[in-house]
């Protein structure tokens, strides 16, 4: 059978799409194209070139370590990395192929900051059309290119299946890496790396900056001030119709908050979310024949260490659900 696969972003997570890639394979069926964005990107290219099976050696050897030396700082850029060390293996791996000329046909989803608009790469460097994709704001620094500033795929489409429609296949199948969190908060906060010292502690104290100091992150900012002054004006807050303070006036009844859970968790769950809803509006816009969905907690962002873990997921995960669809 002829599959078409949309690969969604998210990071690390995006070593799952292997592992879906392999026990697609794995049982017979044949890639008939792929579509992806940020990480998606990345993997949907790397399988569309024919050089998967290279990068997937490559990365199951890496060391928490080894991931940190492939991070270049860009201390002068707006971004936390500059990304070119990592893209630069992966050119590498490539060999200057261009999207025309794969044995699969492949599109690489990227946002246009500049006019707001999704931007589909068909032509030209699959290097470059990743590089484009994976520019998640705040992290990656964005890239210029013919006028346009380019970030990453996954702000407008998580899951692209859009590109996808006019292609010849018997169904197509969506990856989704923005699935519901399978605990309350994460078991491993996103800030965890903020305790280190020296230049990671740098890196990550300007990574949290980053994301605080992000349109996005100030617009939710500015709706809660907004909100709360207006609560403010109100004599009591009222839950279920019963006062839920003292007679101070402080409210009592809340649990306690997760311990260990840091502002660049809660920054982090809010981008999620807002991910979450982005891609339940395209899903339902564009559904596929089949989705494949990974809660967000099972890796962080930059958990690159954990390839064969990940890659593990995707092949199970994969399995039930193709299982499922009878395939």
């Amino acid at each position: 059978m002829r599959i078409a696969l949309a690969l969604g972003s998210g990071g690390a997570r995006g070593y799952a799409h292997i592992g879906v890639v392999d026990e697609v394979k794995r049982r017979g069926h044949e890639v008939a194209a792929i579509a992806g964005s940020s990480m998606g990107a990345v993997i949907g290219g790397l399988e569309a070139a024919g050089r998967l099976e290279a990068y997937t050696e490559w990365v199951e050897s890496l060391t928490q370590r080894d991931v940190w030396l492939l991070l270049d700082p860009a201390f002068s850029g707006p971004g936390v990395f500059w990304g070119r060390r990592v893209m630069d293996r992966v050119a590498d791996l490539l060999t200057d192929a261009v999207i025309e000329e794969l044995p699969i046909p492949f599109t690489a989803v990227a946002t246009d900051l500049t006019n707001s608009r999704e931007v589909w790469f068909q032509r030209g460097s699959v290097a470059m059309a990743m590089r484009a994709s994976i520019g998640i704001p705040s992290v990656f620094t964005p890239v210029m290119l013919h006028g346009r500033l380019l970030a990453d795929g996954g702000i407008l489409n998580p899951v692209p299946v859009d590109p996808l429609l006019g292609t010849t296949a018997d169904l197509t199948i969506a990856v989704s890496l923005s699935g519901p969190r399978s605990t309350q908060t994460s078991q491993q906060p996103v800030s965890e790396s903020a305790d280190s010292e020296g230049v990671l502690g740098d890196l990550a104290g300007r990574l949290r900056r980053g994301v605080l100091e992000s349109d996005q992150v100030r617009g939710v900012l500015d709706w809660w001030q907004a909100r709360f002054a207006s609560d403010a004006e109100q004599p009591e807050f009222a839950v279920g119709g019963s006062r839920q303070g003292n007679a101070a006036g402080e409210l009592t009844e809340f649990d306690e908050l997760p311990k260990g859970l840091r502002t660049l968790d809660v920054v982090s769950l809010t981008l999620e979310t807002t991910q979450a809803l982005i891609t339940r509006f395209r899903m339902a816009a564009s559904p596929p024949d089949v989705l494949i969905e990974f809660p967000q907690d099972i890796a962080t962002t930059f958990e690159f260490h954990r390839a064969a873990e990940l890659i593990a997921q995707g092949r199970t995960r994969a399995a039930k659900a193709l299982d499922e669809a009878g395939l």
